[in-house]
């Protein structure tokens, strides 16, 4: 796995594409051969993906586009929606938003496995924090 410095940044909606064409059961070698080639279904979720944007991101940055899909990525910037679509996109999770001003976060039920999934891909400026319940997780900013 490549270090967090070294990752192939994509924007939170390029991630969000990836994440549901993953969805699909489809193989890193699937995914991007159906990308590079046009080859994309037509998404009833809704989000509403237009999936050419990721074949135009595939045939602009061709070796970033491979390294996002098999060896993973981080999301330029995170927003909270962001967030909760992303743990429903690609973890298959509804999780709760908390909209408090000064006490925004997201919050979800998590196996380990997910958790460093999500942990993997957050932003610089998040964090998750364990709430004491068994499992649950607040995705939040980093208070400075």
């Amino acid at each position: 796995m490549t270090d967090i410095l070294n990752k192939v940044k994509l924007s939170q909606w390029d991630a969000l594409l990836v994440e549901s064409l993953r969805s699909l059961g489809w193989s890193d070698e699937e995914l991007l051969r159906r990308v590079e080639s046009g080859e994309l279904p037509v998404d009833k979720s809704e989000y509403k993906f237009d999936y050419t944007q990721l074949t135009a991101l595939a045939g602009e940055q061709p070796e970033q586009f491979r390294q996002a899909v098999t060896e993973g990525y981080q999301i330029k910037y995170n927003t909270i929606r962001g967030i909760r679509s992303w743990i429903s996109v690609a973890l298959g999770i509804q999780a709760e938003l908390e909209l408090e001003e000064g006490n925004e976060a997201v919050e979800a039920a998590l196996r380990e496995e997910e958790k460093n999934r999500l942990g993997a891909v957050l932003s610089f400026g998040w964090q998750i924090v364990d709430t004491g319940r068994t499992g649950v997780y607040r995705i939040e900013p980093i208070q400075r």
